[in-house]
C-alpha cells in the first residue's frame, strides 16, 4: 500500500488526489508540517524537514509532483499517457513547479497565509502580477481544450490545478481569464478530486 507522509492541509493533498485518480490504495502517515517534519523518523523519508513523503515498497520519494508523476506511471493511461504526451506531461508539471507556483505562493502569503499583521501589499500584488502572466499564457494554451493536453484528464492537470488550488480556494481575482477559471472548475469538482477536497477542507 502507497504510504503518504504528511497532512491533508499541505501539499500533501496534492498526492491524496492523484491516489484517487489513479485508483491505488493508500494511507496517510499524520506529520505536522510545522512540528513533525523535523523529527528524525521523518527525516528518514524526506531529509528536507518538509511534507510529504511518499513510500511505495521499497521506493521512498519526496516531492509532491515527483509523487504524482510516480503514481500516474502506476496506473498509466490516461492518467499517465505514452509517447509524445508524457513529455507533455513533464513540460507542464515543470511549469507548475517553476512557474507558477513560486508566484502563486508569494501572492499567497501575503493574502491569507500569514497573520495580516505580517502581510505586505505589495508583495501580494508583485505575486499576483507575476501569477496572471502565467495565467495568460494557460489562458491561450486552454483555447479549445477542456484539459491540457486535449479532451482527457492527465496528471499534468492534477498537477497544476493542485498548485493553483490555494488561490482557487482563496477568492483569487481571475480577471479575464475566464478559461483558466472554467478549467481549475472541471479539475477540482471530479470525484477524486472531491474525495481529496474532502480531507483537506475538513482539517
Amino acid at each position: 500500500m502507497i504510504r503518504l507522509h504528511g497532512t491533508p492541509k499541505s501539499r500533501t493533498f496534492r498526492c491524496i488526489w492523484a491516489a484517487e485518480e489513479a485508483g491505488l490504495a493508500y494511507e496517510i502517515v499524520p506529520v505536522d508540517a510545522m512540528r513533525g517534519a523535523k523529527t528524525a523518523e521523518h527525516l528518514k523519508v524526506n531529509p528536507n524537514g518538509k511534507v510529504p513523503a511518499m513510500e511505495d515498497g521499497a521506493l521512498v520519494l519526496f516531492e509532491s509532483l515527483a509523487i504524482n508523476l510516480h503514481l500516474a506511471a502506476k496506473a498509466g493511461p490516461p492518467l499517465m499517457p505514452a509517447g509524445d504526451d508524457a513529455s507533455r506531461v513533464l513540460q507542464w508539471t515543470l511549469w507548475a513547479a517553476t512557474e507558477v507556483e513560486p508566484a502563486a505562493m508569494q501572492w499567497a502569503y501575503n493574502s491569507y497565509l500569514r497573520p495580516p499583521a505580517e502581510r505586505d501589499p505589495g508583495q501580494a500584488a508583485a505575486g499576483k502580477a507575476g501569477l496572471d502572466a502565467r495565467l495568460d499564457v494557460l489562458e491561450e494554451h486552454l483555447k479549445g481544450r477542456d484539459f491540457l493536453l486535449g479532451p482527457a484528464f492527465t496528471i499534468a492537470d492534477c498537477n497544476l490545478a493542485g498548485v493553483l488550488y490555494g488561490a482557487w480556494a482563496n477568492k483569487y481575482d481571475w480577471g479575464g481569464h475566464t478559461r483558466v477559471k472554467a478549467w481549475l472548475d472541471r479539475c477540482l469538482n471530479r470525484p477524486a478530486a472531491l474525495r481529496a477536497r474532502a480531507l483537506r477542507e475538513a482539517a
